[in-house]
């Protein structure tokens, strides 16, 4: 693997960060072998002194998804189940996106450890979980119908996800494709497609799990175990089904209101979800007595693995807001390819569609304000015709505005919280003895 244009770059004259691979391009990233492709393992120090936000999510991630695990452990049931099925979720939504060319538009930053070619970080699958475990969770306390509960689950999928979508971005944890037309619509360079994203597919994934519990157990209960198989294959089956069902989402709001009339994003976000608050809001106007805390009803210790992990979610992007530097970190792997700023590739929608983007990324004309070139030496943009190379950070156009915004979301989300785990129904703990299996 050698760079393009001769050796590597010199990293006395070029590298003020000690950094390796600092400056380097390379052409065609090759792989020594199989192995190599499906799993490689970067130095952690190397990783830190690059991008240390991205360290700490990283492995926040990861604390995050063995919590929750240990968490579905402890109140029984399916939740372990559920668990699983986040995962084969999250592998499915990733693996499809880079293998299919019209939807392949995001590259991660490098970590620790990192899957498949160099594209998937360890701690994005473990993401899912950590997002939408917690979400269905707290949401199962509010005891709706069945037909309403999986659109709270992706509502609140949406209020975990926005401050890591926001500070993630900002300090260059992964990259855009800066001229896809499904990511064009941007607040703090955030595609809204982003939330649409996460509101569809974790809608459909609750669905899908539900769907095949009552097709192979008789029944969806959480606190009703099977046996391991039949688990484990609906876990699976929900996994594969919830990027199709959210893809069903796209069909009949976004692309026609978007491709067919150029509608922006944004307004296609906001009515998905307020017509998903309206039917979660129908649905929680005639409660269960169940749904309401009772008195006399004590809250089981367990409830604070929920509480501690979503402050230290939070805690990490407001922490980032108020004291991080952007500008300091450095991205150094694979990225949209650079080169031709005129030559442009067809983007086939869902619908049939046909929309455009350029083929690759141009370095003389592109409006990707939260990364650029300055660290490099003399501040030069990259050579046209590479995949791995180094992209810098840039500093805050007004800090204050993202704190704000992060502090916002986090107080709705703090309110939010409480009232489903403190003044819902009795904490989620089940006992799986015998008696209470299902077929």
């Amino acid at each position: 693997m050698e760079p393009r244009g001769g050796g590597p770059v010199s990293l006395k004259d070029a590298n003020v960060k000690g950094l390796i691979g600092f400056g380097e391009e390379i052409e065609n990233y090759t792989f020594k072998n199989g192995m190599d492709w499906f799993v490689h393992v970067n130095d952690p120090y190397e990783i830190f002194k690059a991008q240390p936000t991205y360290f700490l999510s990283e492995w926040l991630f990861v604390l995050l998804a063995v919590s929750s695990l240990i968490h579905a452990f402890i109140v029984g049931g399916r939740w372990k189940y559920y668990w699983l099925g986040c995962i084969f979720h999250g592998l499915t939504t990733e693996m499809v996106s880079f293998w299919m060319p019209d939807i392949d538009n995001y590259w991660h930053s490098q970590t620790t450890i990192i899957f498949l070619g160099r594209r998937l970080p360890l701690h994005i699958p473990l993401i899912y979980p950590s997002f939408m475990y917690h979400a269905a969770y707290m949401v199962s306390h509010m005891k709706l119908p069945r037909w309403a509960e999986p659109m709270a689950a992706g509502l609140l999928e949406v209020l975990i996800d926005i401050p890591y979508d926001i500070m993630a971005v900002k300090f260059v944890h992964w990259t855009w494709h800066d001229t896809d037309p499904n990511i064009y619509d941007r607040n703090y360079w955030v595609p809204w497609n982003s939330y649409y994203f996460h509101l569809t597919f974790g809608t459909a994934f609750s669905f899908a799990i539900n769907f095949w519990r009552r097709k192979i157990t008789g029944t969806d209960e959480i606190g009703k175990v099977s046996s391991v198989g039949k688990e484990i294959l609906c876990a699976l089956l929900g996994g594969l089904c919830g990027m199709p069902g959210g893809v069903i989402q796209f069909l009949f709001l976004y692309h026609p209101l978007h491709d067919t009339y150029g509608i922006h994003t944004e307004n296609c976000v906001i009515i998905i979800v307020v017509v998903y608050m309206l039917i979660v809001w129908t649905a929680d106007r005639t409660p269960r007595l169940a749904s309401r805390k009772q008195k006399g009803e004590k809250i089981h210790w367990s409830a604070l693995i929920i509480v501690v992990n979503m402050v230290l979610h939070y805690g990490l992007y407001w922490c980032m807001a108020v004291f991080g530097n952007p500008e300091d970190e450095v991205s150094i792997g694979l990225h949209e390819r650079t080169g031709d700023c005129d030559e442009k590739t067809n983007v086939y929608t869902a619908i049939g569609g046909v929309l455009e983007r350029r083929t690759y990324l141009c370095t003389s004309d592109y409006d990707e304000k939260y990364f650029d070139f300055r660290c490099l030496p003399g501040g030069e943009p990259v050579s046209d015709g590479v995949e791995w190379y180094t992209i810098c950070g840039t500093p805050f156009p007004n800090r204050a505005e993202y704190i704000a915004a992060i502090t916002l979301v986090s107080t709705v989300a703090c309110f939010v919280f409480y009232n489903m785990l403190f003044r819902s129904s009795r904490t989620l703990v089940y006992k799986t003895e015998k008696k209470q299996k299902t077929k």
